[in-house]
């Protein structure tokens, strides 16, 4: 597997008044395409804030962060909004549906944004729907589908785009124990059958488990990473 994501001494603080406050200290790290990666460590860690990064959502104080050749970490907004949306899939622990949309038209939004027809607008949504179990739910509204299905539809909305990367905050922390099981489940076949490259920020240590690559943070620092020697592809 080639390199996909290359970070290099990453800083970022925050400000309260005058008052600095470090969330990452130097990070550096390397994720290679197709890796299904986790990243975890108690409230206040970082995790978050690295994953926004690495989505192009916020920017680092010092470092650069390179995808694909591409240092998108010394982008403008304009610039890292056109490649974010290229390129990034996101999915989020409280689905963020919209809910007088129905599944289809929940999966269809980010396509409306290209130049893609019509119709093949409807053939990429259905494929989406189809890959995440859902083909026969997609006129049905978010309050009409289970917790488990309302995130499901939005890991369709995430990959409709075949973007380059996924990136889940906490995809199962508010789903049933099942649910969550179906979730992880998805989230496997997207990356070893799609050869999808998920970069995911959890606290659950079951959820961590299914990762290829474990990266452990704790006070701004990357204090452990954890590879399994097999990974089957």
């Amino acid at each position: 597997m080639s390199k996909l994501i290359e970070i290099r001494d990453l800083k970022k603080s925050y400000w309260r008044e005058k008052l600095e406050i470090p969330v990452l200290n130097n990070i550096n790290l390397t994720i290679d395409s197709g890796e299904f990666t986790a990243l975890m460590g108690p409230s206040g860690s970082g995790k978050t804030t690295l994953l926004n990064m690495i989505a192009g959502i916020d920017k680092p104080d010092d470092g650069s962060i390179t995808i694909e050749g591409q240092e998108i970490s010394s982008m403008n907004e304009t610039a890292l909004a056109k490649w974010r949306a290229n390129n990034v899939g996101f999915i989020f622990q409280f689905y963020n549906l919209i809910p007088v949309l129905t599944a289809f038209e929940n999966v269809e939004l980010p396509l409306l944004l290209t130049k893609l027809s019509k119709a093949e607008r409807k053939q990429q949504t259905e494929t989406a729907l189809k890959i995440v179990g859902l083909a026969d739910r997609m006129d049905h509204y978010p309050k009409q589908l289970s917790g488990g299905q309302e995130q499901r539809v939005a890991i369709a909305r995430a990959i409709v785009t075949d973007p380059l990367i996924l990136v889940a905050d906490e995809p199962t922390g508010d789903l049933d124990k099942a649910s969550a099981e179906d979730i992880l489940n998805l989230m496997e076949l997207l990356n070893k059958e799609h050869e999808k490259t998920i970069l995911m920020v959890t606290h659950d240590p079951h959820a961590a488990e299914r990762a290829q690559v474990l990266h452990h943070l704790e006070k701004g620092d990357l204090i452990k990473s954890d590879k399994k020697a097999v990974q089957e592809h």
